[in-house]
């Protein structure tokens, strides 16, 4: 009796001391900073193994990394400083007593909420972090990590903490699929998925999408069987508590013999080893064109065998590809069945818009999102504006941080949705992720903040302003037209400063390698732009001479200027950089920056290296055209021809020309559709005219100042149709070449440019018959003063 006399009186003292402290703010400590660096780690005994472990090895080790102290876990309060977790419905810690808010109702944390806060109980500092779940302590121990000043040896955070919050949206995640189409994951351990799905949930992720059924004998990187890593990785979601999804395509003609049962045997062997599963995500279309009169009944079959297996996993399927047709058929088989079986609703790239299906789709059904935030081109949200040089050289999978891009293009789509798992294909992306997982949990915070925090986690406080800024200005690297952007060289000044000052992240943090290395990039690919196109602006000047010279004498000095790229070599000490931190990426994270070098799966994913030479100019162009001229049988022809290749983008005094896509682009009014798609021939290595690597589905222009009562020709070039309207009015063409690098002309009568001004349109053939890299685009278009 005594005993517990002793216990109860000292439990009374501690809540007479909490009573003395809880009701005063925190601007009233007296110490700005509070040092946390003799502080042991409480953990309440509601916390579950295993999750209290998880928990523990969390704070313990990533404090470690940032400190090279290791904290330790202990079983009662002691009289020091204290790091605390708890769930909300705790009374008390092990001893410490939890002060009970006077308005229990305004500090009611929801699901996956916590409350980060800091208190003086007895003199001690004590860091608070409450949860409504596991996950919630989860989410708060990773904005505790976030928000830490830490240094060798030493712990502090402010001491005016409090910080509550629940997430926005109740789904974000984000694809890992561990096969070779991956930039880098199919090099990755076991330990490093860990490691990197920890990072995410301490970020605000709650699930991780992985795409199953990968041939062992598919990628030379592999460190464990697919199969082997599809459990693991459901192992380490089920160790941090978050979702595992998969991503598992329907067998591509579902009417061909046994198909669908073929189909259903392989998703159940992957459902019957995978201890954790919670979502499995049909695409409809890219890849599989199967109409869902037989779709929807493998997803019913699909749904009896998942919830054998996974009683709370649900089945979720999106409409990518679906023409209008297959669209009234899902939408009317929903209304009118209202199955169970499906959980879902997902849209994709080339899914109807948002808007459309989330007002078709019964309220009974959940609606995700499943964005692409990883590629630049040939991609969901291609970057607006991009300098063709840098789509010709970084291609469609280079480290792209573009964290105000992403968090306006969040704020304007996501809304429709009940959250997201994002489309990735490698860590090139990885700020990106973080800025959709934080946005996600709080949709209100600033980009800036997001970007500090990452910097903060990952680089080390003594470094957060700078490397904010540098990343930033990589983004900034990527606004508007390449030549003469200044940010470039300044950002690199940056970035190199950084380099010098924190040398021991050069070879050890797989981001700051990525980051760095980008700056590089884009500083070499800009002195090479400068280099290469005062090259092809001197063969202009050659080829006006050609009258004087000779057509061959002409084309032959042309060739020789074209040639000096081989012999003068711009900036190679920027392209060393940039191999340099190629193979450390390689060493690190096994990122794959280059097919023959480190293995890539082909060259448009993440190969970098291998077109970081490619030309910035129309060499390979001019060099086939002066081919083909050459075996022109008279003077006339070579010389008319020539001087078509002089004027093609500058058509003389009156008249204009655009590149359509071009970031210089002069009239266009539109955005870029995409980039480089079609081109795609030769692994990249087109030969064709830069201009018409570029394209529009359905391009607008706009012009001011035309001279009055004089007639003006429309030019276009492209593939397919162009039917195109001038201020509203249907041309008709007096000339209709559909090829590329053929002609379109369109006669623009006077009396039709009003007051001086022209404003081009294209009206959308009906091409949904076609797969969108074979429908109609306009490449290049010429408003000609006759």
């Amino acid at each position: 009796m005594e005993k517990k006399n002793r216990i109860r009186n000292k439990r009374l003292r501690m809540v007479l001391a909490f009573l003395l402290v809880v009701n005063l703010s925190c601007s009233e400590h007296t110490e700005e900073v509070c040092n946390m660096t003799d502080a042991t780690i409480l953990i309440s005994e509601n916390i579950k193994t295993p999750f209290d472990t998880t928990t523990a090895d969390i704070l313990i080790e990533e404090i470690e990394k940032r400190t090279t102290l290791r904290l330790s876990v202990e079983e009662t309060w002691k009289n020091r400083p204290i790091i605390a977790l708890a769930l909300q419905d705790d009374k008390d810690i092990r001893g410490l007593m939890i002060p009970k808010a006077e308005n229990e109702h305004t500090v009611r944390l929801e699901k996956e909420g916590f409350r980060l806060q800091h208190l003086l109980i007895e003199g001690q500092h004590v860091i608070l972090i409450t949860g409504a779940d596991i996950r919630g302590v989860l989410y708060g121990i990773g904005k505790f990590l976030r928000i830490l000043e830490t240094s060798k040896g030493n712990i502090s955070v402010k001491s005016d903490l409090d910080v509550k919050a629940t997430p926005k949206y109740a789904l974000r995640g984000h694809q890992f699929g561990y096969r070779n189409t991956a930039n880098s994951w199919d090099s990755w351990t076991v330990e490093q998925f860990d490691q990197h799905f920890r990072e995410q949930v301490l970020f605000g992720a709650n699930s991780f999408e992985n795409i199953p059924f990968q041939d062992p004998n598919s990628s030379v990187h592999f460190k464990i069987d697919p199969q082997q890593m599809e459990v693991k990785l459901s192992k380490i979601c089920a160790k941090y508590d978050v979702g595992y999804w998969a991503w598992t395509p329907a067998p591509e003609d579902l009417t061909a013999k046994n198909a669908h049962e073929i189909g259903l045997q392989e998703q159940e062997e992957f459902y019957a080893r995978c201890p954790r599963l919670n979502g499995i995500f049909v695409p409809g279309g890219d890849p599989g064109e199967n109409h869902p009169s037989v779709l929807i009944p493998y997803l019913e079959d699909l749904s009896k065998i998942l919830l054998k297996y996974h009683p709370n996993a649900g089945i979720w399927v999106s409409l990518q590809g679906f023409n209008e047709e297959k669209t009234t058929y899902f939408f009317e088989y929903l209304k009118n069945n209202k199955p169970d079986w499906l959980r879902g609703l997902v849209n994709g790239p080339s899914s109807p818009p948002l808007a459309f299906e989330r007002s078709q789709l019964p309220k009974k059904y959940q609606y995700r999102f499943y964005p692409d935030i990883t590629h630049t081109v040939r991609c969901h949200y291609p970057v607006e504006r991009w300098d063709q040089a840098y789509a010709l050289t970084l291609g469609r999978e280079p480290c792209n941080p573009q964290p105000r891009h992403y968090a306006e293009l969040f704020r304007r789509d996501v809304p429709h949705t009940d959250g997201f798992i994002t489309y990735s294909d490698g860590s090139h992306d990885d700020l990106n992720k973080v800025v959709w997982s934080q946005l996600g949990f709080d949709s209100d915070m600033e980009v800036k903040n997001i970007v500090s925090e990452y910097c903060r986690f990952f680089f080390g406080s003594d470094v957060v302003e700078e490397a904010t800024e540098g990343i930033f200005s990589l983004e900034k690297n990527w606004e508007g037209p390449l030549l003469g952007n200044v940010t470039v060289k300044n950002t690199l000044g940056l970035w190199q400063a950084l380099e010098r000052e924190h040398a021991t992240m050069n070879s050890s943090n797989w981001r700051w390698q990525q980051l760095i290395m980008r700056a590089y990039y884009d500083a070499y690919i800009q002195d090479r732009l400068t280099y290469e196109k005062k090259l092809e602006e001197n063969v202009y000047k050659i080829l006006a001479e050609a009258k004087n010279l000779g057509a061959d004498e002409a084309m032959a000095k042309a060739l020789q200027e074209l040639e000096k790229v081989d012999k003068t070599k711009v900036s190679p000490h920027l392209r060393e950089k940039v191999f340099q931190y190629a193979e450390a990426l390689f060493e690190s994270i096994g990122a794959q920056t280059s097919v023959p070098k480190y293995g890539a799966r082909s060259a448009e994913r993440g190969a970098i290296l291998d077109f970081i030479d490619y030309p910035l100019n129309n060499r390979w162009w001019l060099e086939d055209q002066f081919k083909d001229i050459s075996q022109y049988k008279t003077e006339k022809a070579k010389l008319e021809r020539l001087d078509f290749i002089r004027t093609y983008e500058h058509p003389g005094e009156g008249s204009f020309y655009d590149n359509i896509s071009s970031a210089d682009a002069q009239h266009v009014t539109s955005e870029t559709d995409d980039a480089i798609d079609y081109l795609w021939e030769n692994d990249g290595r087109s030969r064709k005219r830069l201009s018409t690597q570029l394209f529009q589905f359905t391009p607008t222009l706009s012009y001011e100042n035309l001279e009055p009562k004089v007639n003006y020709m429309i030019r276009v070039s492209g593939l397919g149709e162009a039917l195109l309207r001038a201020n509203g009015e249907r041309l008709k063409p007096t000339k209709y070449e559909k090829g590329f690098e053929e002609f379109k002309e369109f006669p623009v009568p006077a009396d039709l440019i009003e007051e001086g001004r022209l404003k081009i349109s294209f009206d959308k053939p009906d091409e949904e018959h076609l797969n969108w890299r074979k429908q109609s685009r306009v490449t290049d278009v010429w408003l000609l003063k006759q």
